[in-house]
């Protein structure tokens, strides 16, 4: 594998199974594509999810370097932040996690209660999401003051290290793919701190491989391909590969104004539409979000019922149960 010269740390259930959508793609209709699913959900760490795949590189260089705090940020219920605390609880390491907001009354629940089940001590920024790097600092200077060796890992692990799961994934994927002796024309993700989308992007080009990624942004996201080929080219180079990314090559959809995080009827749909039909959860903010998407370009006769797509499931399962009103509201 092209990332086998890289410090990594064991954390995931590997491969994770692709399986056929027969029942939802039966519901959409005679036009619709065949359809696939990728089952990052089904990582095993921490109830699962894209992190996993991210955290094994982002922390196995943490450790290289002698780390033994590690501290990263995200939302309320950040996904990233809920893997990161289960990781560095299997590995003995202290974990800060710096989140969005104010704290929540308790108990909490989601993601939120996993953090503290796993021992995450938690710093509230009080709405100043802005000064999460400037307050990562912070700690980590205090932290190495008191005698630590804190490593900070970037919100959602995607740098060119985290981004190097996603390198490892496509080779996954693509011995699978190969069994089933099937063409696949477009890979469907959700494409929000950019690590999966470009780990994707960097991992076919690297294998040679001719498949479309229609990224789903998950909110308003000016310049995310710059920002996708930005950290393409730094992984890249990290791999010493002799290519780089073509802005032609990024396509990232937008599902719409609202928010990251925002729950709509598209969400809704698509979350109650999964379920329903496979049996299959999804989060609303990452899965919920790139299906809702999804739906709304296909039902604008964007995709044809002669191509075969693979939507990736990134996990998120825990967020869904802090929003639960708000689904069945």
């Amino acid at each position: 594998m092209i990332t086998d010269a890289f410090a990594r740390i064991p954390l995931g259930h590997f491969p994770t199974p692709i399986e056929e959508l027969r029942r939802l793609r039966q519901e959409l209709g005679p036009n619709c594509p065949r359809l696939f699913i990728k089952r990052d959900d089904a990582t095993g760490l921490a109830t699962g999810g894209n992190k996993t795949r991210k955290l094994e590189f982002a922390l196995g260089a943490a450790l290289a370097d002698g780390a033994n705090h590690i501290l990263t940020s995200g939302a309320n219920q950040s996904n990233h932040a809920r893997q990161t605390a289960a990781a560095c609880a299997r590995l003995g390491l202290r974990c800060t996690l710096v989140l969005d907001g104010e704290e929540p009354p308790k108990p909490w629940n989601g993601n939120l209660f996993l953090d503290a089940l796993f021992g995450a001590e938690v710093v509230w920024l009080q709405g100043q999401k802005d000064a999460a790097n400037a307050r990562l600092q912070e700690l980590a200077e205090q932290s190495r003051a008191a005698g630590n060796q804190p490593c900070i890992i970037p919100r959602g692990a995607s740098n060119a290290i985290g981004a190097m799961g996603y390198v490892a994934a496509v080779e996954e994927m693509a011995a699978q793919w190969a069994e089933l002796n099937l063409p696949l024309d477009r890979i469907i993700c959700v494409s929000g701190s950019g690590g999966t989308h470009s780990g994707l992007l960097t991992g076919l080009a690297a294998m040679g491989l001719s498949i479309r990624i229609d990224g789903i942004q998950n909110g308003p996201r000016p310049g995310q391909e710059e920002f996708i080929k930005d950290l393409c080219d730094q992984l890249a180079t990290r791999l010493g590969l002799d290519w780089r990314c073509d802005l032609n090559d990024i396509h990232c959809h937008s599902s719409g104004d609202h928010a990251y995080g925002v729950i709509t009827p598209a969400e809704r749909e698509a979350i109650l539409l999964l379920a329903r039909t496979e049996g299959i959860i999804a989060d609303p903010v990452y899965t919920g979000r790139a299906l809702g998407g999804w739906l709304s370009r296909f039902r604008a006769g964007h995709y044809g019922a002669d191509e075969t797509l693979l939507l990736w499931h990134t996990g998120g399962t825990a967020g869904l149960f802090a929003r639960t009103a708000e689904i069945f509201a």
